[in-house]
């Protein structure tokens, strides 16, 4: 019996894939706020992860689930991180905006 996600063509998880990662591409190279940023490479992680997931499945092999599992886990780290940076440079300059990272030079 074949699973659900091979019911669907391998050419429709690489284009969701491409233009999930594509998205994420625009808004970390237009945006200038951090949490923006930053939603963005989530994306770009998710977008990655969806195709892993995707391959894994077409090629009846586990291991790239397994790695999509450590990829989430040190995504859910970076983001514990990042927003703790993003807190105290908010504290620092009373901004998010990337720009305004100049000032924290010394």
């Amino acid at each position: 019996m074949n699973s659900l996600i091979t019911q669907i063509p391998l050419n429709h998880y690489i284009f969701l894939s491409f233009a999930i990662f594509t998205i994420g591409i625009i808004g970390v190279l237009t945006r200038r706020n951090a949490i923006v940023v930053f939603m963005s490479i989530e994306l770009m992680l998710n977008s990655v992860n969806l195709l892993l997931t995707a391959f894994s499945a077409y090629k009846s092999d586990p291991n790239a689930q397994v790695f999509v599992f450590f990829i989430m886990a040190v995504a859910a780290a970076e983001v514990a991180i990042g927003l703790a940076i993003i807190v105290l440079i908010y504290r620092n300059t009373r901004s998010i905006d990337i720009n305004v990272l100049n000032k924290l030079k010394w």
